[in-house]
């Protein structure tokens, strides 16, 4: 690693902290930025996540998909954890804490809009992000690829149902452009664009691949970095006004996310499956389409609702959180692989 990537927790936290204060001190810019939208797909953080993942899509090689179908038992885990799992889990962990241990400490009236909140954040599985953390631990491109693919298009006829059941509603309102355009935004335009990169420089051979992905690589974690600061500068006012609301709000985000991505890399193992694919596998078992989650809370409940200000926490906590999976999935490697029942392929990179 260099010296910029072992220090990015440093690096993260402070962004955090920029990000608030910016937010806090000049509020009307990070309006401004937040309002260019547009079916709740925020533009500038949507170039923002480009720059983080173009990089890591130039590396997959079409022509090697099809061997992905060899790591069936880390994409059996992972739509597992992803649509039998995680959106009941965080219905319970929403009764538990918002309902019972924290009712005292939230406003009355918002427990049930923001337990709806957090259900709505759960039942989304990640597009994009996912990308960045399946690189951080050198996770194998084409099982990430095909994983959030096959996300997507479950995620199309399973989300309605899945929300519909939880929040106890005879129908919902899914909001079908941030959907499709979240899915165009990135997933189609960044692998066309990664590909057209990638067959440009090969044309040039396999050094000049390399040498392009090495002067991407640091702009990858610059814009990663980006992101948080502008992800906290838009709830900077947020943040200030109701910490104690977005503290306890995060308490069962944060234990759904590592009991799933838990779960994941365990059920992984267990099966024999690579850790190129477990790592991957954990991450995007844990994390959330916030996008989504928010234009969904936003549509149903209203834009000053509970519900969108729990899918809102689950935003700010994303990238810390996901980071320290990241970590726990690389400092377990070594555990991982003394344990894998059948002794699974290992992957480029393991």
């Amino acid at each position: 690693m260099s010296l910029f990537e072992r220090y990015l927790t440093v690096w993260v936290l402070l962004c955090i902290a920029v990000g608030i204060v910016l937010g806090k001190f000049l509020p009307g810019l990070f309006h401004l930025i937040g309002a260019i939208q547009f079916a709740q797909v925020n533009l500038p953080v949507a170039l923002l996540i480009w720059a983080m993942i173009v990089p890591m899509l130039i590396r997959i090689d079409f022509a090697a998909l099809a061997g992905v179908t060899r790591h069936w038992r880390g994409i059996g885990a992972t739509l597992l954890v992803n649509w039998a799992v995680k959106p009941f889990s965080m219905a319970l962990l929403g009764w538990i804490f918002i309902a019972g241990l924290f009712r005292p400490f939230l406003p009355a009236g918002q427990i049930d809009s923001y337990i709806a909140g957090l259900i709505l954040l759960a039942a989304a599985p990640c597009t994009a992000m996912v990308f960045v953390w399946s690189n951080l631990v050198r996770g194998e491109p084409h099982f990430t690829l095909t994983q959030v693919a096959l996300n997507d298009a479950i995620m199309v006829v399973a989300f309605a149902p899945i929300v519909a059941l939880l929040l106890g509603l005879s129908a919902i309102t899914v909001p079908w452009q941030t959907l499709v355009l979240s899915v165009v935004l990135y997933i189609v335009l960044p692998v066309g664009l990664a590909q057209a990169l990638r067959r440009r420089a090969l044309a040039r051979g396999e050094a000049a691949l390399a040498a392009l992905l090495k002067r991407l690589q640091p702009l990858s974690l610059l814009a990663l970095l980006a992101t948080l600061v502008l992800l906290f500068a838009f709830q900077g006012e947020e943040v200030v006004a109701q910490p104690g609301v977005i503290l306890l709000l995060a308490v069962p985000i944060l234990i759904q996310v590592y009991f799933n991505a838990g779960l994941a890399y365990l059920l992984n193992r267990l099966s024999g499956e690579a850790h190129c694919v477990a790592g991957p596998s954990a991450l995007i078992g844990a994390s959330n389409f916030f996008e989504l989650a928010v234009a969904a809370a936003i549509s149903l409940f209203g834009f000053q609702s509970g519900a969108a200000l729990a899918t809102v926490v689950g935003v700010l906590v994303e990238v810390p959180v996901m980071l320290s999976v990241v970590w726990i999935v690389r400092r377990s490697q070594g555990w991982y692989e003394r344990g894998a029942r059948f002794g699974g392929p290992r992957g480029a990179g393991d």
